[in-house]
C-alpha cells in the first residue's frame, strides 16, 4: 500500500539550487516525485550567523515505511554531502518529512507530522504551493492557515539567474 508523503528540502551551503536538485534526482525509485514546489530563498531559522537558504517541497508517493523512508533520506543526505554540525545549522543538504499520508507517528528519532511546522514559513511557504488544502493531522488547520499565522518576511521565490 502506498502512502502520500511531504518532504522539505533545504540547503545553504555551496551551490545551493544544484544541492535540492541533486537531492530530488538521486531519490530511489521506491520514492516517486508527484509534484515539486518552486523554490524559495528564505532567511535561517534557529541559529541566525548563517547563509540564507533554499526551501523547497515535494510531494511524492512510497510505499516505505516511515522509518525506512528516514533511513533512506539520512542516508541519500550524506551520500550528497551532509556533515555532522550544529542544530539548525548550516547544511549542504537537509531532507526532513514533513507529512506522512495522514499518520501521527513518534519515536525517538522520527515524529510525524514534522515537528513545528505550524511555526516555520520556510517550510509552509513552498508546501502552500503544492498542497494548500492538505490539513495537519493534529491541529486540524490546513497548510494555508498555518502559513497565514507565521511571519513570511524575507521569504521570496528564488529566480535562477539567467547567463550568457
Amino acid at each position: 500500500m502506498s502512502a502520500v508523503v511531504y518532504l522539505a528540502l533545504g540547503s545553504n551551503l555551496g551551490d545551493r539550487l544544484a544541492n535540492l536538485q541533486a537531492a530530488q534526482k538521486a531519490l530511489p525509485p521506491a520514492v516517486r516525485v508527484l509534484s515539486a514546489s518552486p523554490v524559495y530563498e528564505t532567511p535561517p531559522w534557529g541559529y541566525a550567523d548563517q547563509p540564507a537558504f533554499l526551501n523547497q517541497a515535494l510531494e511524492v508517493e512510497t510505499e516505505l515505511t516511515p522509518q525506512d523512508l528516514l533511513k533512506t533520506l539520512k542516508s541519500l543526505e550524506v551520500r550528497l554531502g551532509r556533515t555532522p554540525g550544529p542544530r539548525y545549522g548550516p547544511r549542504q543538504i537537509d531532507l526532513d518529512i514533513l507529512f506522512y499520508d495522514d499518520l501521527v507517528f513518534e519515536t525517538s528519532d522520527l515524529t510525524i507530522p514534522h515537528p513545528r511546522i505550524e511555526e516555520r514559513a520556510f517550510v509552509l511557504t513552498p508546501l502552500a504551493d503544492i498542497a494548500p488544502d492538505l490539513r495537519h493531522p493534529v491541529t486540524g488547520l490546513t497548510i494555508r492557515e498555518m502559513l497565514q499565522r507565521v511571519d513570511r518576511r524575507g521569504i521570496q521565490r528564488f529566480e535562477q539567474q539567467k547567463t550568457g
